[in-house]
């Protein structure tokens, strides 16, 4: 079956992309050199995101980290250009059959014209620069919440300060000296603990293991340890090196299990559900004293109400990038209850993060990178 998904994504991919270098190529004057630069980097960008995948992990850490930003990069740049060249071809069908306007007057910008080629070009280049500098910039959402249930008589406030992330996606895109920023940030807030709702490594963990990304994560500052869940691209990276990455880099790894922090409240991971024989939640909070706090971590937002069902009083969550770019965040919108922000569901207080990293090309348009820093039961 994912065979059979991984050639219809193919033949998709390239169908759309023969769409738009067609058009642009009819849009471009007649000149060697331009059509012979159009070739070579419709050549680049396609195969870019292709040798990356399937071969990356045998190539040099540098080459695969460039066909890899380049192939993704180009793969939100052609939903663009694709949505501008469709738009314009049916303005021109509309046209033909309503005559409205004189047909050589849309043709004058649209066949054979750098200037018209240039406008669409430049606009494309000023939205995925605007998207770039998006993602560069990190939301701090602030996230008080309030449960019925004290933490801990060792918490000498009887607060909590949790900063959550999800989605980091470190590896070919995202390299050491991008998220030891990221780290910079994490101290900055003192948590108590941190909290990381599944996709720590991207696609590899091949460059997280040779670039020593687990001393980066020795860094992290936090009393009560840094805990996690498995996400999806732990699977995709491969399972057993992901996990032992991650017990290097010194977080606690919870796989449907849960873990009582300094005998003041849980916390619980669940596995992903790739695992398609993953416990159930009624299961793993089976047994737990409910006068203490409940913290859970789930990657993937799904079945919400099972959350306040099982007594949960705070889930975390990540996975849905809330699309990272629109109109991607539209579809989201309709897959998921609740795609990103909060959600109070009885007792239950609900987050999905869009994430503080990304997949592949860094950009961001309607959607933001964000780490959560949530203060339970913190006094006014």
């Amino acid at each position: 079956m994912k065979s059979i998904m991984f050639i219809i994504i193919f033949i998709l991919y390239l169908l759309v992309n023969l769409y738009v270098f067609q058009r642009i190529w009819a849009a471009m004057p007649p000149h060697v050199l331009g059509r012979v630069g159009l070739v070579l980097f419709a050549v680049i960008a396609i195969s870019s995101f292709f040798v990356s995948f399937l071969i990356g992990d045998s190539l040099p850490i540098g080459l695969t980290s460039f066909l890899y930003k380049v192939g993704t990069a180009w793969f939100f740049i052609l939903i663009y250009f694709f949505m501008i060249m469709l738009i314009v071809d049916l303005f021109g069908l509309t046209n033909r059959l309503f005559h409205f306007m004189p047909s050589d007057a849309m043709t004058r910008y649209t066949k054979e014209n750098w200037v018209g080629l240039g406008f669409v070009v430049g606009f494309v280049a000023l939205l995925m620069l605007c998207g770039y500098l998006k993602y560069q910039w990190k939301v701090r959402v602030d996230l008080p919440v309030n449960i019925y249930k004290t933490i801990g008589d060792s918490i000498s406030s009887k607060s909590l300060r949790i900063v959550a992330i999800s989605d980091l996606h470190l590896g070919y895109g995202i390299g050491k000296g991008e998220f030891e920023k990221w780290v910079d940030l994490i101290n900055s807030e003192n948590p108590d603990i941190v909290l990381i709702a599944g996709d720590i490594i991207d696609n590899s963990v091949r460059p997280l293991n040779e670039g020593n990304f687990a001393g980066s994560f020795h860094k992290i500052k936090a009393p009560m340890g840094v805990y996690a869940c498995p996400g999806n691209h732990e699977y995709i990276s491969g399972l057993t090196g992901s996990l032992d990455f991650i017990g290097k880099a010194g977080i606690h790894m919870l796989r449907d299990s849960v873990a009582l922090v300094d005998s003041s409240f849980y916390v619980i991971g669940r596995d992903d559900r790739s695992n398609k024989g993953r416990r159930p939640l009624k299961d793993l909070v089976a047994g737990l004293d409910k006068s203490k706090p409940i913290i859970m971590l789930d990657h993937q937002p799904y079945n919400l109400e099972e959350t306040e069902a099982n007594g949960i009083d705070i889930q975390l969550s990540g996975h849905t990038h809330q699309g990272q770019i629109w109109p991607i965040s539209l579809i989201t919108k309709q897959l998921y209850e609740k795609d990103h922000g909060y959600i109070k569901k009885g007792n239950a207080n609900i987050y999905v993060s869009s994430g503080i990293g990304i997949w592949g090309g860094k950009f961001r348009i309607g959607t933001q990178s964000e780490y959560v820093v949530i203060d339970v039961n913190k006094e006014k």
